[in-house]
């Protein structure tokens, strides 16, 4: 028996899909797989007609307008060339002129920004970058040749999540992280055609270093009182955006007037105030192979054969970071539950730890009560510390002996404060703490979360407004 929402329409779910009007006789589109992928392409293509445009599978003189993806027009019009069919389209447009109209429900009008665009004659010479358009699929390499680039998207991507607009700082991020994988310097605006997560606002702010040799919107943003006391304030551990605005409205804007000020501050604040110095200081590989062995030694005092692995920055092979963090497991499921409490105790009794804060594994919390609130951060047990590294510890692990001035007196301690965070996962989650760690966007303690990265959307992956 044919069930009645099909006895009222005739047909089933995608025969309605195939009778979508034609809404736009005069637009024939034909998206080109070339560099787009096929997944990406027939995503695209059910898009359109869904939308009411008419998309064909294969090229054919009727086609008005050729959409394609990281491609210059003059490698296009080759292609075309030696298709059967003979024949150039009016239009051949970046994919950008595709999902504006996918946006806009009807064809937009093109731009010379939508128009695929050749290598001139005279720039033949010059390397043009070719990038994938998802980021899990680029290899960064530890150095970056354009690191002028993208310290100055990097701060006006700063700037942006600091005056609370997540979406610009995404963008320039998108940005930053796109020249960082090039394999050579950029020195033409050229070589970033077709390239993605790249937009006008990014591209202005990268055409003004290569023509003038710094960006202006940057240099006005470094002398932006406003600036210089966020940064200043959200370098205290523990202060996010919200309570350094909050500060610089009642009139804050130094460490001096936050100490002289009447503020009631949280113990990571505290810590954060005391400390900071050290803590906005990097720290380098060989501190953290030192507080790595603190670490080690912690676990197998309190569980023989659990393991320790070192996450975070340094595992991704960088030289120094801002803090160290470290992920523990056992081999056995259920070894690790109540193990963080008793590393904590240990380090305490040592005194390893200038300040601690330690949460539950909330996967847990459904036994005895409901969950914490969602976070961008994942459900891991954790700590997050202040470590009092010794100067005899890193001489211990390999380094050379190095004192810092005390805030008090002016003069010399032996030890500095670190910040290291501690992970807790069972080994059933290992290999995706592992993976979740090593990355280097997280949330940060007692401070506003830090918002949640947008997922790139299949509509238009990598393709920013800035």
């Amino acid at each position: 028996m044919v069930p009645l929402k099909r006895r009222r329409t005739g047909s089933s779910g995608s025969g309605c899909r195939d009778k979508v009007p034609n809404q736009f006789p005069q637009v024939v589109l034909f998206l080109l797989e070339r560099k787009m992928g096929r997944s990406r392409r027939e995503f695209l293509s059910q898009l359109g007609r869904s939308k009411g445009f008419r998309v064909e599978e294969e090229l054919s003189e009727s086609v008005t307008h050729v959409i394609s993806e990281n491609n210059r027009g003059d490698d296009v019009r080759t292609w075309l060339d030696s298709q059967v069919c003979g024949s150039t389209p009016a239009h051949l447009l970046d994919v950008s002129w595709y999902t504006e109209s996918m946006r806009a429900g009807h064809p937009v009008q093109i731009l010379d920004r939508h128009k695929l665009q050749d290598q001139p004659t005279n720039e033949a010479e010059v390397e043009v970058f070719s990038v994938p358009s998802y980021a899990c699929q680029r290899r960064t390499t530890l150095e970056n040749r354009n690191t002028v680039l993208t310290d100055a998207l990097s701060l006006l991507a700063e700037n942006a999540e600091l005056s609370a607009e997540e979406g610009r700082g995404v963008a320039f991020r998108r940005a930053a992280a796109v020249l960082k994988v090039l394999p050579e310097p950029v020195t033409d605006m050229t070589q970033l055609r077709g390239l993605p997560c790249l937009g006008e606002h990014s591209l202005r702010v990268i055409k003004d270093i290569l023509e003038n040799g710094a960006s202006s919107e940057v240099e006005s943003t470094k002398q932006s009182e406003r600036f210089k006391a966020l940064k200043v304030l959200t370098g205290v551990f523990g202060v996010g955006a919200k309570t350094a605005d909050r500060w610089i409205r009642e009139g804050i804007h130094d460490l001096q007037q936050l100490k002289d000020s009447r503020q009631t501050l949280n113990r990571a604040q505290r810590a954060g105030l005391e400390h900071y110095d050290d803590i906005n200081q990097p720290v380098s590989k060989a501190e953290a192979d030192a507080i790595g062995e603190i670490v080690e030694e912690a676990v197998a005092s309190v569980l023989p054969g659990a393991q320790v692995t070192l996450i975070g920055g340094f595992r991704r092979g960088k030289l120094s970071g801002h803090d160290v963090d470290f992920l523990i497991t056992h081999p056995e499921e259920g070894r690790e539950v109540g193990l963080m409490p008793k590393i904590v105790s240990w380090l305490e009794s040592q005194g390893f730890l200038l300040y601690q804060k330690t949460t539950r594994n909330s996967y847990l919390e459904s036994d005895d009560g409901p969950a914490r609130p969602c976070s961008n951060m994942d459900r891991f047990e954790r700590c997050f510390s202040v470590f009092k590294l010794a100067e005899d510890e890193k001489r211990r692990a390999g380094q050379t002996q190095s004192h810092h001035a005390s805030a008090e007196d002016g003069g010399l301690k032996p030890w500095r404060a670190v910040r290291v965070d501690l992970v807790v996962s069972p080994i059933s989650q290992f290999a995706f703490a592992l993976l979740g760690w090593t990355g280097s966007k997280r949330g940060t303690p007692e401070a506003e979360p830090e918002p949640l990265t947008p997922v790139d959307l299949q509509l238009s992956p990598g393709k920013a407004q800035n």
